[in-house]
Parts: structure tokens; sequence; C-alpha cells
């Protein structure tokens, strides 16, 4: 028998044997969406991030009616498992994920623990073939405010008005203010630093040399050994939402915690006027 899906993990062997189920959609979300047209997995559809996720006039997530155009003709029903997988250990399938919990998926929007990495990896199959399939009728919800962050929501958390935990789940020079952002990319703040507050736990301390994630148990401990316990709300935030969204996935739906992606990150607080921003190094912007 198919092994049945976890609730919001599945592996690889159980992808392998749903490939053809269907009321399984595969869909491939890269940070470099080319990757897919040098192979994917058969049946995955691309969703390309800078085109499909976004509002391409407002800095926002698809809209309702964009999204749901899209899934619409990828044959998505009300019934379909959507499976989503990635490059860079799943940073922006994650993201996905979250942008289809936004619009009422919960658990039936699932992620390929390892992605792309472990994929190819154990050297499984990828095909050019393009899918293509009988468009669908889907209706989605209106967006789930509830887990998503919003700037002044961070400023509640940094300033004490309101009870909760924010992790910034960036490289510890990142944190620390040593640099503004990692090397190479082109989204910047013009501030280096953290949202006072915040606890720094970088999302590689919770995912395996293979891409996969730790042990439930294990990644619990690591933000135990934090003071992030799930009795509190949080809030996570990288630099532009697309790795607190691996953390955010680990935090809500591996742990159960109450858990929220503040998807303007770095690039919008690191920019704001009148916020604080604690920089242990002292770093300032130069134009460089």
């Amino acid at each position: 028998m198919t092994t049945p899906a976890s609730p919001s993990l599945v592996t690889a062997d159980w992808l392998l044997e749903n490939l053809d189920n269907p009321k399984v959609r595969i869909f491939e979300v890269s940070v470099d969406p080319t990757v897919y047209e040098r192979g994917h997995i058969p049946g995955a559809v691309n969703l390309d991030w800078h085109r499909d996720l976004v509002d391409t006039v407002n800095r926002d997530i698809a809209s309702r009616e964009k999204l749901q155009d899209t899934l619409r003709k990828a044959g998505v029903e009300d019934d379909t498992t959507v499976i989503v997988y990635g490059d860079n250990n799943n940073w922006f399938a994650a993201w996905g994920v979250w942008v289809l919990d936004v619009y009422g998926f919960g658990e039936r929007a699932k992620l390929v623990d390892g992605g792309r990495k472990l994929w190819e990896a154990r050297g499984l199959a990828l095909t050019a073939d393009v899918p293509d399939f009988a468009a669908s009728a889907l209706t989605l919800p209106d967006r789930n405010e509830a887990l998503r962050a919003r700037l002044p929501d961070v400023l509640g958390f940094a300033q004490g008005q309101v009870d909760g935990q924010l992790v910034d789940i960036r490289s510890p020079d990142e944190y620390a203010g040593k640099i503004f952002a990692p090397e190479g990319v082109k989204e910047l703040a013009i501030r280096a630093g953290h949202v006072p507050g915040a606890e720094n736990v970088p999302w590689a301390t919770i995912v395996n040399e293979d891409g996969t994630y730790k042990p439930v148990e294990e990644i619990r401990g690591i933000y135990a050994a934090k003071g992030i316990d799930g009795t509190r709300p949080i809030i996570t935030y990288c630099r532009i939402g697309e790795r607190s969204s691996h953390s955010w996935f680990a935090l809500k739906r591996l742990l159960g915690y109450d858990a929220r992606n503040y998807d303007g990150s770095w690039t919008e607080y690191g920019n704001a006027v009148g916020v604080p921003v604690d920089n242990p190094s002292g770093t300032i912007w130069l134009g460089k």
C-alpha cells in the first residue's frame, strides 16, 4: 500500500509512489526558476516566484484572483493535495507553501523533505516535459492574515506592546550587523543589525546535510535552547521573507507553534524610518 503523507512533509519515496496520482499536483518553486527547464520532477508545474506568487505592481504576495487563475490552469481542485519542492534547501518552496497556506490550503499543501537537493543526490527521475492539465474551477478563500506578520506587528513585539517572540533566522553576521546581506544579493537595507529582542536561530541549524529537516524533537530542542518553546506567539523574519518561511514551516507545521512569517523582513524593516535597530557591530551604510 502507498504510505500516507504526513500532515506537512512528504518523502521522496512517497512522491515517487504518487507521481501519477490524479489527486496530487506537484509544483516546483525554486530560487532560480530556470532550473525547471533543465529538468524537473515528472508532472511538476513551474511556479516562478518572481511572477506567479507575487503582485508585480505592489510589493505583496499574489492576489487571490491571480493565484486562483494559476492554480486553475494547473488543474488544482478543491480536494487536490499540493506538493511543493525547490532548490536551495527548499527556501522558496517553503515560501510557496506559506503563500498557499495564507490562501486556505492548510495541510493540503505539503513540502517535499530535502527538495531538489535530495532528489538529485539520489539520482531520481527528472524530465524536460511540461505537463498539461485540464483547467479546474477552483475557488480560493480570502487571505488568512493570521499567518502573516506586518511591520506594526513586529514593532509591537520589539517595543513590548504585545507579548511575543521574534526569530531572526539569518546568519550570525547578518544578525550582528557585520554584513548587510549575504554576498551577491541585490535586495538591501541601508541599516545593518536586527530587530531589538529577536533571537538568532539560523535556518541552517534545523536541517541535515542532505537538505531534510532534522527530527522534530531535535528541532524543538534547538529552539528551546533560545527560549522559544511555543508558549508565546512567534514571528519569523529574514531578508525578504523566504528563508524565514523555511523556519516558519518548522515552527508552525512541524512543532505546531503559533507562528507568523514577516515577508517584509529586513528589506522593509531595515529601510523603515523611525524604527529601532540593534546593531552590535556598529556597521554603517556607505553606499557601497
